[in-house]
């Protein structure tokens, strides 16, 4: 992977999911790395991608702002992960791109 960590935020429920996803991306310099994943039972994870400065301090303030509105399930920060990693994560759609 390019970027030299990567940080998960699994919540239930969408809304608490919205809340943590949109403090991570203003709190610090990452980017959203793979579009929601839902994996039943009102699990959805979002991840981003930066420093891992940057990541550890998204994590938090995202989990932050997620609890707020409901369950923050799990949180993970993965300083420098192998460039094989990249492969399971769902490719996001950026915009001009098809």
């Amino acid at each position: 992977m390019a970027q030299s960590a990567l940080g998960l935020l699994e919540t239930r429920g969408l809304t608490a999911l919205v809340a943590g996803t949109d403090a991570m991306l203003k709190s610090a310099n990452v980017t959203l790395a793979a579009p929601m994943t839902q994996v039943g039972n009102a699990l959805v994870t979002a991840v981003v991608t930066g420093d891992v400065a940057a990541v550890k301090a998204a994590i938090d303030s995202g989990a932050e702002a997620a609890r707020q509105y409901g369950e923050v399930v799990s949180v993970q920060v993965i300083p420098r992960p192998h460039d094989d990693t990249a492969a399971i994560l769902p490719k996001i759609k950026t915009a001009g791109k098809k």
